[in-house]
């Protein structure tokens, strides 16, 4: 938690659960990714916190953007984005909003099926295209590998077939998961890429962009590679794979630019026990899977969690959401414990959660408030 944070939690004391998020750390980690990667442009993915303040501080950093729908695509315009920096890379799109987005500006789009791409030919003509790549996900806490993507040899007559509808396919993409702590997705997938990429150039394809998409990790409750260990194992993959002619380098950080800048502070609404001598305690929190923690499905993101008690005798804890719903149930299998004197009224700290929480929060669920949030 930067000091930051703490200030503004201690002088405020905004009523939980919340997030804050310090907007220096997104600045920090934008500028950490752009050593880490030299050659490559960044594009934000909106998706994992579109908030007015963060996306108007990547604008004033030289960010691009990675658009998911055409409300992020008009979000990043009304904050100064230019439309030559962004990306509209759901392969999943509306045709009216491919034709919006387009009719403001934006020129790059992503495809992975035939029917994408006659729609982007219809609502976009002349865009520059893009097709997504399936590949393995393994090492990756968020796995992204089967709703997205298609396979080599149907990227392979897409691409071809683009330029015949009066598009310009400028590229490939892939995306190795998020959250993923193996430097070995990312060389793979280079390599199995880059083939497709010299066969169709050598078929005429004017292909001048590999798009490596995002996934690079933020630290939750264990350590994981830093930036620069994944920048070293990229470039030495794409000099592998391309030599001197690498093409144009894009990628998509999200979680990594804004998770570790931000902290949700919660209350503990109740501690109890399931029988008088169960080792285990449930701790429910006043935020849960419905107010912005979604990504603990499966137990997948484990957070730090920090309390007032730290420090102290600990034990065996399960932790829950306030809702009437038994899917409401963070962890109870990965082995987290807190401190015995944990009671009703604490105020417990969850680190790294500036991604993927307030645009997960319901609109109100069981009447429940969405997650409010505070960039500092």
């Amino acid at each position: 938690m930067t000091s930051k944070i703490a200030r503004f939690l201690r002088e405020q004391a905004p009523p939980t659960p919340c997030l804050v998020v310090d907007l220096d750390r997104v600045a920090a980690s934008y500028r950490a990714l752009e050593r880490a990667l030299p050659l490559a442009r960044i594009y934000y993915a909106v998706k994992a916190n579109p908030a007015a303040e963060v996306l108007r501080t990547l604008v004033g950093l030289g960010s691009s953007f990675d658009a998911a729908s055409e409300e992020e695509v008009m979000a990043c315009l009304a904050v100064g984005a230019e439309p030559a920096k962004i990306s509209y890379g759901n392969t999943i799109k509306k045709e009216r909003s491919i034709r919006r987005a387009f009719e403001a500006g934006v020129r790059l789009f992503a495809f992975d099926s035939e029917e994408e791409l006659e729609k982007l030919a219809r609502a976009a003509p002349g865009a520059q295209v893009y097709c997504r790549i399936l590949v393995e996900n393994e090492g990756a806490d968020w796995p992204l590998s089967r709703k997205f993507g298609c396979t080599v040899e149907m990227a392979r007559d897409l691409m071809l077939k683009a330029a015949g509808m009066g598009l310009d396919p400028m590229g490939l993409s892939f995306h190795v998961g998020s959250q993923q702590t193996n430097t070995i997705a990312y060389e793979a997938a280079i390599a199995k890429v880059a083939m497709l990429f010299t066969d169709l150039t050598e078929r005429g394809v004017n292909l001048r962009m590999l798009n490596l998409g995002g996934g690079f990790p933020a630290r939750y409750r264990k350590p994981v590679p830093g930036i620069d260990t994944f920048g070293n194992a990229i470039h030495q993959a794409l000099v592998k794979a391309f030599g001197n002619a690498i093409p144009e380098i894009v990628v998509e950080p999200g979680r990594f630019i804004v998770a570790e800048a931000g902290v949700l502070a919660a209350e503990v609404v109740l501690v109890s026990r399931k029988a008088k001598d169960d080792p285990v305690r449930w701790v429910y929190l006043d935020v849960g899977r419905f107010s912005g923690l979604a990504e603990t499905e499966g137990e997948a993101i484990k957070y730090r969690i920090t309390t007032p008690h730290d420090g102290k005798a600990k034990g065996p804890v399960a932790i829950a959401g306030p809702t009437c719903d038994s899917v409401d149930t963070m962890y109870e299998k990965s082995g987290y414990q807190l401190p015995q004197a944990l009671k009703a009224g604490d105020q417990v700290l969850l680190h790294a959660t500036g991604a993927y929480t307030t645009t997960y929060s319901s609109v109100g669920f069981n009447g429940f408030a969405p997650l409010k949030d505070y960039y500092v």
